[in-house]
């Protein structure tokens, strides 16, 4: 079937090179070819002639971009406001071998500071990896690093599946005993 539309475009810009005038024969096969309209605009940056497609009226080069589901949603100030009014969150990962901690900067993304029993300097002062004594030993690292990086509070919101108790409470309060001020938001 492509077959068959090529051949007739280029025949009909075959007549119209044949009547004399070879400009819009170039033009006729490519309209033939994308079904859609010419724009008398300038070459696009891709150096193709821009063309209208007749069921959304958008030239074919027009980049999409990702839309919400629901574009009368209301956004609540909170919302558009919580990444400038507390722009550091923690996040606490405790496994059965060993725990980490990092300090999250929220707008751009990039980790502030970041402790974990698998360090060097942690791992040789520990006897277990992944007691609560590890956990207050995160906290007191993960608090002197932010304080370098002055950041002195930050955000804690639990995972469904996390409960704040055992060893990441003993994160957080150790963090809150060493200057770091922790703001916990509990369901």
């Amino acid at each position: 079937m492509l077959r068959n539309i090529l051949s007739q475009s280029w025949r009909n810009g075959a007549q119209v090179i044949q009547e004399g005038s070879p400009a819009p024969a170039l033009y006729t096969c490519w309209r033939r070819f994308h079904s859609g309209q010419i724009l008398s605009s300038s070459r696009s940056f891709f150096g193709v002639e821009d063309f209208v497609d007749e069921d959304n009226s958008r030239p074919y080069t027009y980049k999409k971009e990702k839309r919400s589901k629901n574009p009368h949603k209301h956004i609540s100030f909170k919302q558009r406001t919580i990444a400038y009014m507390e722009p550091f969150t923690l996040d606490v990962f405790i496994s059965k071998r060993f725990v980490s901690a990092s300090l999250t900067h929220r707008s751009t993304c990039r980790q502030v500071a970041v402790a974990g029993t698998n360090s060097k300097d942690i791992k040789a002062a520990l006897k277990s990896r992944s007691d609560i004594l590890a956990c207050l030993a995160v906290g007191r690292f993960l608090a002197e690093r932010a304080k370098e990086a002055d950041v002195y509070t930050c955000t804690y919101t639990p995972r469904e599946r996390d409960k704040f108790e055992g060893k990441i409470r003993a994160v957080i309060q150790s963090l809150i005993d060493n200057g770091i001020n922790v703001k916990l938001y509990l369901d």
